[in-house]
């Protein structure tokens, strides 16, 4: 087994409080993080921590409100001096809350995190380092996830990308630990608000469709999905698996025909396996067999 306990220390410590410093960490791409948020003041404390907390020196930070009805905005307005821009009011839900963010985003990198997900120390410093050096379209990292106490119960390592997989298999990538150029929204367009669940599935298979687009895996890049029971990958996961195979059924024809794409299914499977073999990565896959 993977043990977690370290972690989940590190992780509560790293969001139990404001802890503002200033650190020179390198002349790092301007990043933009969105959260939507509609009431879930249990959480939203604490992803504004994991946030704040990065001490990314070249931060912009938007928060849009879908007009909570609990004390959300009382948690907003606690940090507001060190937000850029904020707002509380009635949308359309949490992808045209994003796409309200986007369309005021300066920064060359964007991010989203969920009012109740969380990320985890240094991972936007390894994400400016990275950004710096690979120039990519699209960086990305591991998925953890967390109970409501921030204690942490599964890690999900990611591959590198393979469009026919992301088409084939289904996601590949997982916003809580993704970072994406604007230009690409100037390029291929905002979320489609359509999708209440698999808009994250839909705009990085979109994105990534033509080939032309660049996208690394790093090391260090860590986010986290926080599972409750009021969680929105909880409440509407039927509509998720529905949305999913709309998603695929547009895309599957354009990678090969049904019998090539069979095989190519059967590689996915496989290249996953031998990814974290070439790694040396056993503990790792002896993890997910004991799953």
């Amino acid at each position: 087994m993977i043990p977690f306990e370290e972690s989940t220390r590190d992780l509560r410590a790293f969001i139990s409080e404001l802890k503002i410093k200033k650190e020179n960490q390198g002349d790092f791409p301007k990043l933009t993080i969105i959260t939507p948020s509609y009431n879930q003041a249990d959480f939203l404390e604490r992803t504004i921590l994991s946030v704040l907390n990065q001490n990314y020196p070249n931060l912009e930070y938007i928060i849009i409100d879908g007009g909570s009805t609990d004390h959300s905005v009382e948690i907003i307005k606690k940090y507001e001096k060190y937000l850029t821009y904020w707002v509380s009011e009635k949308d359309r839900g949490q992808v045209h809350a994003i796409n309200k963010a986007l369309e005021r985003a300066t920064g060359e990198y964007i991010g989203f995190q969920n009012s109740d997900d969380v990320y985890f120390r240094d991972t936007f410093k390894r994400f400016g380092k990275a950004a710096l050096k690979t120039r990519a379209d699209i960086l990305y990292g591991d998925l953890f996830m967390i109970s409501t106490s921030d204690e942490i119960t599964e890690i999900l390592k990611t591959t590198s990308y393979s469009i026919d997989c992301q088409v084939l298999e289904g996601m590949q990538i997982h916003n809580q630990s993704l970072f994406f150029k604007k230009s690409l929204v100037d390029k291929y367009g905002l979320f489609d608000e359509s999708y209440r669940f698999a808009f994250d599935y839909e705009f990085i298979t979109r994105y990534t469709a033509e080939g032309t687009t660049s996208v690394s895996k790093i090391d260090g890049l860590e986010g986290a999905l926080r599972v409750h029971a009021d969680a929105k990958s909880s409440t509407i996961a039927p509509i998720g698996k529905e949305e999913h195979l709309r998603i695929q059924k547009l895309y599957i024809s354009t990678i090969g025909s049904p019998a090539l794409n069979k095989l190519r299914y059967l590689w996915c499977r496989l290249r996953k396996t031998i990814y974290f073999v070439t790694r040396l990565d056993f503990k790792y896959i002896s993890y997910r067999l004991s799953r």
